[in-house]
C-alpha cells in the first residue's frame, strides 16, 4: 500500500540537534561534517520527503540550522536535558496529529521510516509506534500522537528523562526494520564518524 500525500501531510518530523555532544568533544553534532556534508543535511535529505513538515531543535546554533530552511527551535526545559526535551518542545508547537521525532546523528534513516511506523500505529490503535531492528528498540526513532504531550510533560516535571521508560509506560507498538540492520548506526564518537565516511 503506497503512503498517500495526505497521510504524510498529517506528519510532522523533528530533527533532535539539542544535544551538548560531549563524546564527540563538544561538537554540534547536527554540524558534524561527515563526508563533506553535515549530519543534519544528510538526515532532512532522508525524512523530509517523508512528511508534511519539519522542525529542528537546537540548542545553539540557530543562525547555521535556519538556513536549511526550517522551524528551528529550542528545549522549553533548561540545561541540555535530553532528547525527551526536545520532543516535548516539538510536540507543543506541532500542528499536525503526528510527530515524528528522529535524531540528527543517524544519517542513514529508512526512507520508508514515516510510512512504516504510520502503519504499525494504524495496525494496533496504540498511539506511539517505535523503531526495533533485529537487537533492540531506537526510542527516539518513534511516531507519536500530539495528544501525548501531558503525559510527556508530566513525566519530565517528575525529574524523570529515559526515553524508553516514557515509552513503555504508554499505549505502543514496535516497527520492525530488522530487514535494514544498517538504518540505525549513528554517530557517536570520532572514531564512529570516520567509519562512516570510509563507508
Amino acid at each position: 500500500m503506497s503512503f498517500h500525500y495526505k497521510e504524510k501531510q498529517s506528519i510532522t518530523a523533528v530533527i533532535l540537534a539539542g544535544g551538548r555532544g560531549r563524546r564527540l568533544g563538544g561538537v554540534d553534532k547536527g554540524l558534524a561534517d561527515v563526508g563533506g556534508l553535515p549530519l543534519v543535511h544528510r538526515v532532512l535529505f532522508r525524512i523530509a520527503p517523508q512528511v508534511g513538515t519539519v522542525i529542528i531543535n537546537a540548542n545553539r546554533h540557530h543562525a547555521i540550522y535556519a538556513r536549511f530552511g526550517f522551524e528551528v527551535i529550542s528545549d522549553t526545559q533548561p540545561d541540555y536535558q535530553g532528547p525527551l526535551a526536545g520532543i516535548a518542545a516539538a510536540l507543543s508547537r506541532c500542528k499536525t496529529p503526528l510527530l515524528l521525532s528522529v535524531p540528527c546523528d543517524t544519517p542513514s534513516l529508512p526512507l520508508d521510516l514515516a510510512e512504516r511506523l504510520y502503519r504499525c500505529m494504524e495496525q494496533h490503535g496504540c498511539d506511539l509506534a517505535v523503531a526495533r531492528d533485529s537487537q533492540r528498540i531506537h526510542p527516539v526513532i518513534a511516531l507519536l500522537r500530539t495528544e501525548l504531550l501531558p503525559s510527556l510533560l508530566d513525566y519530565l516535571h517528575s525529574g524523570e528523562r529515559k526515553t524508553g521508560r516514557w515509552i513503555a509506560q504508554q499505549y505502543h507498538c514496535e516497527a520492525d526494520f530488522s530487514d535494514q540492520p544498517e538504518a540505525f548506526l549513528n554517530i557517536n564518537t570520532p572514531e564512529d564518524r570516520a567509519r562512516l565516511q570510509n563507508r
